[in-house]
């Protein structure tokens, strides 16, 4: 397998090999930490020197880059342009000083699972987020991915804001994740802000855990948005999580109380369906530590209060076993009414 420069590294090197994961109120919370946030190892320095004029593919696109234009892009590689409309300039290239969306978050709003996937959330709800990312409100300073999602939101135009929330909600979310119930899984390491598995075939107890691996980690880190995920998560998960989301656990409402039947969100409450179950069990572990904290959260620090790491676990793996719906309508803001 030839080894990427994954575009994460590229300005924020020095962030990117020293970062912590946030204290959690106790062990298994710290112990889910280190399956659910994302770490990005430094490079073995004993690794050959790339071939930086070696061309690069992904199947079934027609576009060609060779790994010094990859390595050196203020975007995001298109490898599939006719997959999406048109992007605005703050999604594909950015607008100095803020990166352009897709960079993290991929042209068709796919994202992976160390970020949010955007495609078909609602308008008012990115730009809620992001508000709360500019305040701090939604914060976690030694989580890497929001320490960076923290410094877009602040060099981030509010038309430009709007410009980015408008396309990614019109369009439409396909769930490349494909979530397994298993007792074993593959023994896996950190590598680019996700789980790989180890070279060794080597398998071991699941446990409480959600082992999300992507299916070709080599077109992972080319960003082939057609390229998706395998969500590995405990036996009888997905039906124990189908009931906290239609009844409730303990004094927590039932989640499709909010999110909608089937976790297909109901009007600026986000849908949760066929989404990936690593970045839902991430964020509920943000909710419980209070590191989610703008007055739109209160209800899910309230549901996540009421929910242990297996609880969490179950009704992650029984959303993202969920299949998306149909996006709501946005009408599109164009460049030139900013």
């Amino acid at each position: 397998m030839m080894k990427i420069v994954p575009l994460a590294l590229l300005g924020c090197a020095t962030m990117c090999f020293a970062q912590q994961v946030p204290i959690a109120p106790d062990a298994e919370f710290r112990t889910a930490m280190a399956w659910a946030f994302p770490l990005n190892p430094a490079p073995d320095p004993r690794a050959p020197a790339p071939d930086m004029h070696k061309p690069l593919h992904v199947p079934g696109s027609r576009r060609t880059y060779t790994r010094a234009q990859y390595a050196g892009m203020l975007g995001a590689p298109d490898w599939f342009p006719q997959d999406h409309p048109p992007m605005p300039q703050i999604v594909a290239r950015g607008r100095a000083p803020a990166w352009a969306c897709a960079f993290c978050h991929q042209p068709n709003g796919q994202g992976r699972p160390e970020n949010a996937t955007l495609a078909g959330l609602p308008v008012a709800y990115i730009v809620e987020q992001v508000h709360a990312f500019r305040s701090g409100e939604r914060n976690g300073r030694q989580l890497l991915s929001v320490q960076l999602m923290a410094s877009e939101a602040r060099q981030l135009s509010d038309s430009d804001l709007r410009l980015a929330a408008d396309y990614f909600a019109r369009l439409t979310f396909i769930s490349r994740t494909k979530v397994i119930e298993t007792a074993t899984v593959p023994k896996t390491h950190w590598a680019h802000f996700m789980l790989a598995p180890d070279p060794s075939g080597v398998r071991e107890p699941i446990g409480s855990r959600i082992i999300e691996v992507p299916t070709n980690m080599e077109l992972t880190e080319l960003r082939d948005t057609r390229s998706g995920f395998v969500a590995y998560v405990p036996p009888g998960s997905i039906a124990r999580g189908a009931v906290i989301a239609a009844k409730g656990q303990g004094a927590a409402p039932a989640c499709e109380s909010c999110h909608g039947a089937n976790l297909q969100g109901a009007g600026i409450i986000p849908p949760l369906a066929g989404r990936s179950p690593t970045y839902i069990a991430r964020e509920l572990i943000l909710f419980r530590t209070g590191k989610r904290s703008n007055p739109e959260a209160a209800p899910m620090r309230l549901e996540a209060s009421q929910l242990n790491i297996k609880d969490m676990i179950d009704v992650a793996a029984y959303a993202a076993s969920q299949k998306p719906g149909v996006p709501r309508a946005a009408a599109p803001a164009t460049e030139k009414n900013r």
